[in-house]
């Protein structure tokens, strides 16, 4: 009995993810709200079991790697998602402009809505008024840095193409090749996790890689249907199909990341919680911006780039505006409450002034300026461990 009780949560977490699947297989059906609540549980049975798998995941590795591959499973959705529209694109123009809506609504809710929700969550729950991440992070955030100053040229050249992927995608291959190089640190396990990292060594690994091997295919199954179950719902009530995709898909698709983040929040580890929002805004930013020209090529049956319109023009520079802005405000490795509610105020005046999206990337750029310079010491210190972290010799 003893042993059933340590095992419930990880069995409920499981359980509930069957009525999503079962759904999505037709073994019955109902209405686009009903399903969008079916498979909105099912992807939150999905995220407790990726949390407790990258939880013991950091016995065998570091926990920036574990929160990287955990964040690259739980935006799978969003990968489906983009990848769907850059498809259709080939045949219909009309859709890469939905592509490019989607990408950039994706990373736009990333910054402007789950980072500031990780730091209201650790203040309602902990009082903390800041969020601080651990000195290895550092290497993330430059990392997102560098694949924002590229992203600057893309919209520059009205097209994204296989050159951005290349780049981008080495980018992504060198951010992962030096985490998997830094040391494994015990990490303080609770609950599930507690329970499945007290498990000998091998089973252990058998458990989290089941775990992480049943969420993923949880997520891959009921993303696209969950997204348009809330898109058919919206489109009941009248909502514009161009804001459907850009903002309702994406935060339909990025749940898995907003469960995540918050139980990891929630519990007192405000600093996982950030590290892997850092990481999957390097995932976005990198791999799902270079997959786009992928898929499309692969579509067409000839290597072209994805084209860019005015308003998706529009749409990078104001997205690549917000990303300096956050990682101005991140580089000393801290978000204070000021900061997470200037990301989330400027994410609204996007909404409330939705046709002056050069303007709002101007004052983006004007705050990053300012963020820099009033948190240069802590910039150099941060910077300076980056530097000390590949002097190491592993």
């Amino acid at each position: 009995m003893a042993t059933t009780r340590k095992w419930l949560g990880v069995i409920i977490a499981a359980l509930i993810t069957l009525p999503g699947l079962a759904l999505r297989l037709g073994l019955y059906h109902t209405s686009p709200a009903a399903e969008a609540v079916i498979y909105g549980v099912a992807i939150i049975g999905a995220a407790f079991m990726l949390s407790w798998a990258a939880e013991v995941f950091q016995l065998d590795v570091s926990q920036g790697l574990a929160l990287a591959m955990l964040a690259l499973i739980a935006i799978l959705p969003e990968y489906v998602v983009d990848a769907t529209f850059a498809w259709k694109a080939a045949h219909d123009p009309a859709q890469a402009a939905l592509a490019i809506a989607n990408m950039t609504g994706a990373n736009r809710i990333l910054i402007g809505i789950a980072w500031p929700l990780v730091v209201f969550i650790g203040w309602a729950r902990w009082r903390q008024r800041r969020v601080e991440l651990e000195p290895g992070h550092g290497l993330e955030l430059v990392v997102l840095l560098v694949a924002t100053v590229y992203a600057v040229i893309i919209p520059l050249k009205h097209s994204i193409s296989l050159i951005d992927m290349v780049v981008l995608g080495a980018i992504f291959a060198f951010y992962i090749w030096r985490l998997s190089r830094l040391p494994a640190e015990p990490p303080h396990l609770i609950g599930p996790a507690e329970t499945i990292g007290g498990l000998p060594t091998v089973p252990r690994r058998i458990v989290t890689a089941a775990l992480a091997l049943g969420a993923a295919v949880a997520i891959l199954a009921v993303a696209e249907p969950f997204a348009e179950a809330l898109i058919h719902t919206g489109t009941e009530f009248g909502i514009d199909e161009f804001l459907l995709v850009q903002w309702l898909a994406p935060l339909a698709s990025e749940a898995p990341e907003f469960v995540v983040v918050s139980i990891f929040a929630w519990r007192g580890a405000s600093g996982a919680a950030m590290g892997t929002l850092v990481s999957s805004k390097i995932n976005q930013w990198t791999l799902l911006v270079g997959m786009l020209p992928l898929v499309y090529g692969i579509s067409l049956g000839a290597a072209s780039p994805l084209p860019l319109g005015g308003r998706q023009q529009h749409e990078l520079y104001l997205t690549v505006a917000q990303t300096f802005f956050a990682v101005a405000l991140m580089l000393d490795l801290r978000l204070h409450w000021y900061g997470a509610a200037m990301l989330f105020g400027l994410f609204v005046a996007g909404f409330v002034w939705p046709d002056h999206h050069m303007a709002l990337a101007g004052v983006y750029v004007a705050l990053a300026v300012v963020a820099v310079v009033v948190q240069r010491q802590g910039i150099r210190e941060a910077l300076r461990h980056v530097r000390g972290m590949f002097g190491q010799v592993t």
